[in-house]
């Protein structure tokens, strides 16, 4: 990866873990940037960027402890559905998720969605508000 494009990446992982910016700004970012796509790893604590030719890295992320064993896709859209309202941050969004099952998210940004997946491989998809 291109280390302007990683310096960015590192940067707004801090961004959005330390709540200075929103889901959408970091979306709108990361689109600019030219990444393809994102895994965030709620057990590992990293998020991994794609770009589209297949390069990609890694970055040290926010840390969430004591996830669920029992995945619930209810509890991951009702989290969702918090951040969209503005009613919690990231922070709370990933203790919210973690208590519904959640071990890992894939964002898609050509996709316009997220796969957020439980330890057993059960999914919940959102797909980003708007036309696709």
């Amino acid at each position: 990866m291109d280390r302007s494009v990683r310096m960015f990446v590192e940067e707004l992982t801090r961004a959005s873990d330390s709540e200075s910016i929103t889901f959408p700004q970091v979306v709108q970012s990361l689109l600019a940037a030219g990444v393809e796509r994102y895994h965030a790893d709620l057990i590992r604590s990293e998020r991994v960027y794609y770009m589209p030719d297949g390069i990609s890295c890694a970055i040290p992320a926010h840390v969430v402890r004591d996830i669920a064993r029992d995945f619930s896709a209810a509890g991951v859209e009702a989290a969702v559905r918090a951040t969209q309202r503005g009613d919690i941050q990231y922070r709370e969004f990933c203790r919210r998720i973690a208590a519904a099952g959640c071990v890992g998210y894939f964002v898609t940004l050509a996709g316009q969605r997220a796969v957020y997946y439980g330890r057993t491989g059960e999914t919940h998809i959102e797909y980003f508000p708007g036309p696709r």
